[in-house]
């Protein structure tokens, strides 16, 4: 037995579950994890000394610091003592060095209960994540230059068990892809959207606690896995609740991540989502490999088909939901984004959301009489149709949210799916006025400013010829939804 079992046993002997892993072994006791790196290397990971792990430990512990300061105690000494057997941070001789976690409730992880993510986790998380993002240090890699051949030959040496045509053609699409994107991507690297970011942002590695998304055991062992694109970054989540059927969770959290990262980022941030359908592939195809060498080929042949269905994404259009306050746009918005073109869905810009970016208040503070003047209307219609523009030529379906009550705003919506050559759908909903009321009136915790006397102002307007397609805002917003997709089906 190795010194490194030795360890390994002592550390089981206090521990209720050891959790293995390819590169490590998790021990949890009561209130402690302890987390002992395996001799392994894998060429993409190297632990095969006691100085690599050493160093790949204090980096692991300075990383994930930064996300999860309360999870991540300290690096621990496993020693010798002078009777016999193992102490922690003792005089003797040093066996092992292990990191020290406090210990959490396995259901806190988001992985072992995939529906605690409701619609406003989500967008907590999205937001959560872009901030981890703007406060990372910048980096010059976009992460794709190891991965995508990386993942060739892993796949092809597969391809027997994987499929040698599915994985012939997904790797002939990604090299495509990749090169006609590549200008894109070293471009984004060069205004600072390359940052050193978690690496392996799926839901295994996302907790709940206190009602707060946590992330943490990002990659430390590699910075080619980790110095890479913030959307390449996030992708790995969405590709994961997308593959899971939940890709209305996914545009909930993309949609919390874009409007968090605009106050962040430079405004071409908005362009990047070019990449994503092929940061989504290249993401699925992580795990095809990770499947298939882990005894699970079967899903690895899944993750195969979700990989080549990313590199051939639904083609954008442009939705335009309106209505008067409290006449549910919002939920609609939501309810038709996971339908609507590449996955996980349509990017919903919302007026609301973007009068609180331009008014600099957050996105559920009240934003003030100066941000409802008609300049300040002005403006915000104004950075709607830009984005739109942005996210159209970049392949993205785009769903605007707003009252729409003036003609020539639907018109200009209207004219920014021309311009972009994309199809375009106006939808207006309405209830009656005590509908609205008292939807508004019940509101709470929600982006809009609107109360019951903007609703009767709005009320005292007339919104002039409607040629967008009225609906019953009365009817549950999945209902809406699901009689628009039909009946654009047809």
């Amino acid at each position: 037995m190795s010194e490194q079992d030795e360890v390994a046993a002592w550390l089981a002997a206090k521990a209720e579950r050891v959790i293995e892993t390819a590169l490590a072994r998790v021990f949890l006791t009561p209130k402690a994890a302890f987390k002992q790196k395996k001799p392994v290397n894998f060429g993409y990971v190297d632990f095969s000394t006691a100085e690599k792990r050493r160093w790949a430990l204090a980096r692991e512990l300075s990383f994930n610091t930064a996300a999860a300061p309360n999870l991540y105690r300290g690096v621990r000494r496993v020693t010798r003592k002078a009777g016999g057997g193992f102490e922690f941070d003792g005089p003797g001789e040093l066996a092992d060095e292990v990191l020290e976690m406090r210990r959490f409730a396995d259901e806190a992880l988001l992985a072992a209960n995939p529906g605690a993510m409701d619609e406003e986790m989500a967008e907590a998380l999205g937001r959560a994540i872009a901030d981890y993002h703007a406060q990372a240090p910048r980096r010059a890699a976009t992460g794709l230059q190891f991965t995508v051949p990386s993942n060739a030959e892993l796949l092809a040496e597969l391809a027997p068990i994987l499929g040698r045509e599915a994985v012939a053609a997904l790797i002939a699409g990604t090299d495509a892809e990749y090169a006609r994107l590549r200008p894109l991507l070293d471009d984004r690297a060069a205004r600072g959207f390359s940052r050193r970011c978690h690496g392996d942002l799926h839901l295994g590695n996302i907790l709940v606690e206190q009602g707060r998304p946590v992330l943490f055991d990002c990659i430390e062992f590699n910075d080619a896995l980790s110095d890479i694109d913030v959307f390449y970054d996030v992708a790995f989540l969405l590709m994961d609740l997308t593959f899971r059927g939940r890709a209305e969770a996914a545009v909930r959290v993309l949609g919390g991540y874009l409007d968090e990262g605009a106050r962040r980022f430079p405004a071409e941030i908005w362009d990047g989502l070019a990449a994503l359908p092929l940061f989504l592939s290249v993401r699925a195809a992580v795990r095809a490999h990770v499947c298939a060498h882990s005894g699970d080929p079967a899903l690895g042949v899944r993750y195969v088909e979700a990989a080549c269905f990313h590199l051939k994404p639904a083609p954008a259009r442009l939705v335009a939901v309106g209505g008067r306050s409290g006449s549910g746009k919002s939920s609609v918005a939501r309810a038709l984004a996971p339908h609507l073109g590449a996955a996980p869905g349509a990017v919903i810009l919302r007026s609301d959301e973007i009068r609180k970016r331009l008014a600099g208040v957050g996105p559920r503070d009240p934003a003030g009489a100066s941000a409802y003047t008609a300049q300040a209307d002005a403006a915000v219609f104004a950075e709607m149709f830009e984005t739109a523009g942005r996210l159209l030529r970049a392949g993205r379906s785009v769903i605007l949210d707003a009252t729409f009550l003036a003609a020539d705003l639907r018109a200009q919506a209207e004219a920014a799916a021309a311009a972009a050559g994309v199809p375009f759908a106006g939808i207006w909903l309405d209830a009656p006025l005590e509908t609205l009321e008292a939807r508004v009136a019940s509101r709470q915790g929600d982006a809009s400013d609107a109360d019951v006397a903007v609703l009767r102002a709005q009320k005292a307007r007339d919104e002039g010829a409607m040629s967008w397609t009225r609906m019953d805002a009365t009817a549950p917003a999945e209902a809406t939804a699901r009689s628009f997709l039909e009946a654009a089906r047809t």
